[in-house]
C-alpha cells in the first residue's frame, strides 16, 4: 500500500515528501506525482516512486493510484479549472478505496475570500464522495511575500491596499509538516482543520521585520483598491492579474486571513515559524 502525493513537483508537495521521509516512512511506499519531469527526476533521487500526474488527464491518475491507501490532493494551480480537476482526483481515489487529505482555504465553506469558491466546491464533492477524508484549510504561505520582501530591500517601500488587515501566515514547511502528520495518523479522519500561523501580522509589521533584518527603513504605501490595480498594471501586470492581486489585499483588509487558533502548531508540535525569522532566512541574515 502506498501514500500518493499529487502536485509533488510543487514547492509544498516536495516538502511533504521530505517530511514523510524524515519521519521514517519507507521511500518505496511513497508515490510522488506531478507534471514537471525534471522535478520528478529530482524526487526519484530521494528514493521514492514517481508518477506523471496531470489533474486534467484522469488516465494518469488511474495508473498512479494503483495500491494507494492514502492520497494527498494538493489543490491545483489553474484557477477556474480546479474544482473539475479535483473531482477527477476524488473519483480516482474512490475507485481504489483510498482515504484523502485535501489542502483547502481558510473557512472555505463560508468565506468571501476570492479563492474560496473552488475550495468550497471541492469540499462539497468530498462530503458526498463516501471517502474518509481530512481537509487542511491552509492560511497564506509566508513565501507569498518573497517578492514583496526583496523589493522592499531594494526600494524601501511596500505597496499595499490591505490596510491594517492581518495575515495568519505560516511557511510551507509548517504546512508540509502538518500534512505529513495527518497522512501518518488516523486521528484526524473526518476533520476540517483550520491551519495558520501563531502570530498574525499586518503589512506595517512586515515592513518592520524587513527593516529590522535588513537594517534600512521600510515604509508602507497604503493605496485604494483602484489605485493598487492601476499601479500593478503600470508594473506590467494584465488587467485580470492586477485585479486579482488587489482583490486579495481587499480580502486581507476585511480580516479574512486574520484568524488562527493554534491548531497548526499543535499538530506539528512546535510554534510556527515567526515572520522575522523567515525574513532573516530569506535575506540570508
Amino acid at each position: 500500500m502506498s501514500i500518493v502525493i499529487t502536485g509533488a513537483t510543487g514547492h509544498l508537495g516536495r516538502q511533504v515528501v521530505e517530511q514523510l521521509l524524515a519521519r521514517g516512512v519507507d521511500p518505496s511506499t511513497v508515490v510522488a506525482g506531478g507534471r514537471n519531469a525534471e522535478a520528478l527526476a529530482a524526487l526519484a533521487g530521494l528514493g521514492v516512486r514517481t508518477a506523471h500526474i496531470d489533474y486534467a488527464d484522469p488516465s494518469t491518475l488511474e495508473d498512479a493510484f494503483v495500491g494507494a491507501e492514502k492520497v494527498l490532493l494538493i489543490s491545483g494551480s489553474e484557477v477556474g479549472k480546479r474544482s473539475v480537476q479535483h473531482k477527477a482526483v476524488i473519483d480516482a481515489a474512490r475507485r481504489v478505496g483510498a482515504s484523502l487529505v485535501y489542502t483547502s482555504a481558510p473557512k472555505a465553506s463560508t468565506s468571501a475570500l476570492v479563492l474560496a469558491p473552488e475550495h468550497k466546491a471541492t469540499e462539497g464533492l468530498l462530503e458526498g464522495s463516501g471517502l474518509t477524508y481530512t481537509v487542511l484549510r491552509n492560511n497564506w504561505y509566508t513565501e507569498n511575500y518573497d517578492d514583496t520582501i526583496r523589493q522592499a530591500t531594494a526600494t524601501g517601500t511596500i505597496l499595499t491596499s490591505a490596510g491594517s488587515g492581518r495575515v495568519a501566515s505560516a511557511t510551507r514547511r509548517d504546512y508540509a509538516e502538518a500534512a505529513a502528520v495527518v497522512l501518518l495518523s488516523d486521528e484526524y479522519a473526518g476533520e476540517i482543520l483550520e491551519l495558520g500561523g501563531d502570530e498574525p501580522w499586518s503589512v506595517d509589521e512586515l515592513a518592520t521585520a524587513v527593516a529590522d533584518v535588513y537594517g534600512n527603513n521600510v515604509t508602507v504605501n497604503q493605496v485604494s483598491t483602484d489605485e493598487h490595480v492601476a499601479a500593478l498594471k503600470g508594473f506590467g501586470l494584465d488587467e485580470d492579474t492586477a485585479g486579482f492581486v488587489a482583490a486579495l489585499d481587499a480580502n486581507i483588509a476585511d480580516g479574512l486571513l486574520a484568524e488562527s487558533d493554534g491548531t497548526l502548531s499543535r499538530i506539528i508540535g512546535r510554534p510556527t515559524t515567526p515572520l522575522t525569522q523567515y525574513v532573516g532566512e530569506l535575506l540570508g541574515q
